[in-house]
């Protein structure tokens, strides 16, 4: 079957999955992605100034430390925020069984039935190229912010 629905635009695609699916189809993918946002930001925003600390006694101040706090950051990020992609990922994509029922009722159901059927560790199914995705842009963000940081300091403070 195409999966093609021959919007126009995108009012009209809003228009039209308003009209046959129902306002609500619109925020759909909302608590998923939600979720999946703040277990990146948890992860990234809470592990960089401990890691920074920590490399810190070894590497002393500067760009090196920065560079390996906000890759440990990235590590973080990608390890807290894998599963709940995943979850999203799986509901975004399904598509009826037979008997025309969804396999996923929610979020929560979606993670009990991979643990169930494929195991706790399928969680971090693709963790290493996931990792390759977030670490960057941790570092980007992470190192901006330090240079911004500083920057204010120097010429404000």
């Amino acid at each position: 079957k195409d999966q093609r629905r021959g919007y126009k635009h995108v009012f009209d695609a809003i228009l039209r999955i308003s009209k046959e699916e129902g306002v609500g189809t619109l925020w759909r993918g909302f608590p998923p992605t939600l979720v999946r946002a703040i277990a990146m930001n948890i992860g990234m925003m809470s592990s960089y100034d401990q890691a920074k600390q920590f490399y810190t006694q070894y590497m002393g101040v500067g760009m090196p430390t920065n560079l390996a706090s906000s890759a440990t950051a990235g590590f973080t990020c990608a390890f807290l925020s894998l599963p709940p992609d995943m979850f999203k990922t799986r509901l975004q994509n399904m598509k009826p069984l037979p008997n025309g029922e969804l396999p996923y009722k929610g979020l929560f159901d979606c993670a009990v039935k991979i643990a169930k059927t494929e195991g706790i560790p399928a969680y971090w199914t693709g963790f290493w190229t996931y990792y390759t995705r977030c670490a960057p842009h941790a570092m980007i963000i992470l190192m901006t912010i330090e240079t911004l940081t500083s920057a204010y300091k120097k010429a404000l403070l």
